[in-house]
């Protein structure tokens, strides 16, 4: 039996990160969850990551810096980014660096699951 996609949540807020495991587990995904980009990125796990959801505005380091990082180093999987804060500028800046998508916090679950989709395929 195959192990279902790990699925990466950095976030500094609690019940954003226990809202998204519970959604991504509900997929048939495997969720493992991070309060910061540098707890994230000391784990070791962003090699085995399939897709990454990170918030933007951080204490610490950035979701956009962990994403520059990642991609630096040749580990950057599918990511999505959440904000509470989206601007054109902010939206255009994670785009061009690769990321799969921006959305705004509090996030639509139906457009999450999409971009879980595109990422990961189908559960």
């Amino acid at each position: 039996m195959q192990t279902p996609p790990v699925v990466s949540i950095v976030d500094d807020d609690t019940a954003v990160r226990l809202a998204l495991g519970s959604l991504i587990r509900s997929l048939g995904w495997q969720a493992l969850m991070y309060e910061s980009a540098e707890e994230f990125l000391a784990s070791g796990q962003a090699a085995h990551t399939s897709c990454l959801i990170s918030d933007i505005r951080m204490s610490g380091m950035s979701g956009i810096e962990m994403h520059e990082r990642l991609r630096a180093q040749g580990h950057a999987p599918g990511t999505i980014f959440i904000t509470a804060y989206p601007t054109p500028s902010l939206q255009a800046k994670a785009l061009n660096n690769g990321a799969l998508a921006l959305l705004q916090k509090p996030y639509d679950p139906a457009a999450m699951t999409h971009w879980l989709s595109v990422a990961l395929g189908d559960p």
